[in-house]
């Protein structure tokens, strides 16, 4: 009886030992499988994300900080830039109109300093203190797709008062202006739709959807590339200037030929 005891522990124990070591091999197995087959993406974008986040810190350190502030939170030259998002980064630097050169009614337009690498990395660096509107990315395919007339009713709608019926820009009070749109790319034009620089209203996708913002861009593009079948544009000001234009030569040369006729007869 005791043999037979003794022997029903052994083999509990060789059994409990066996089961051990399956499980070992299982893990290990199963830890060589996920190093080799598990997927990569995540793992590899988060340095290089990082990355770009630190390039961007630095060119803000050396460009931004002194009116922005060390960490972003602005001062009495300029506004915080947290939360403002990439987007805002993006149209601000791209355009020129960041980093000011002299504070006045309005930043204007001029040849960017950065490059884009460079733009993308403030971007990130912006971004990542706490989030806001995305950069906007227009395909060339989107742009195709996108509905000519749509765009046409929501830009006479929501932006012909300020930047004119085809673009050209108008002035408004105080100094201030809507500009031409004509250089806009169609990145700058969704980016300052969702950020509404200077004076301009912010439109966010709950009143101009995605496609809607894309169908803007095509009209746009379509009124300033679009060729004057009547001559000259005047600058695209619409009835305004034509009709100064009318009344300066066409009625001033009617009563400068009325004179020279007047003149003839005294003779």
């Amino acid at each position: 009886m005791t043999a037979s005891l003794g022997a029903a522990r052994a083999s509990r124990r060789r059994h409990r030992r066996s089961s051990a070591v399956v499980l070992l091999l299982a893990l290990a197995a199963t830890g060589v499988l996920w190093t080799a087959f598990a997927p990569r993406g995540t793992a590899q974008s988060t340095p290089d994300a990082n990355e770009a986040v630190r390039a961007g810190r630095a060119l803000y350190l050396q460009g931004c900080s002194s009116c922005h502030g060390l960490n972003a939170q602005g001062g009495g030259q300029a506004p915080s830039l947290v939360g403002v998002g990439s987007a805002a980064v993006d149209f601000q630097v791209s355009t020129g109109r960041m980093p000011l050169a002299a504070p006045g009614a309005q930043a204007q337009r001029k040849d960017p300093i950065y490059s884009q690498t460079q733009i993308d990395q403030l971007a990130a660096y912006v971004d990542s203190l706490g989030g806001g509107p995305k950069t906007a990315v227009v395909t060339k395919n989107a742009l195709d797709d996108a509905d000519l007339a749509q765009g046409g009713e929501l830009y006479r709608a929501n932006c012909a008062q300020c930047h004119q019926a085809v673009g050209a820009g108008a002035p408004l009070t105080y100094g201030k202006y809507a500009p031409d749109l004509s250089k806009a790319t169609p990145t700058q034009i969704i980016d300052a739709m969702r950020t509404g620089p200077e004076s301009m209203p912010v439109f966010g996708p709950g009143q101009i959807d995605p496609a809607g913002a894309v169908a803007i861009v095509k009209y746009v593009q379509f009124v300033s590339e679009a060729p004057s079948a009547g001559g000259s544009t005047l600058g695209k000001y619409g009835p305004v200037p034509e009709g100064l234009l009318a009344w300066l030569i066409g009625i001033g040369g009617l009563l400068a030929v009325c004179m020279w006729i007047g003149a003839r007869q005294k003779v």
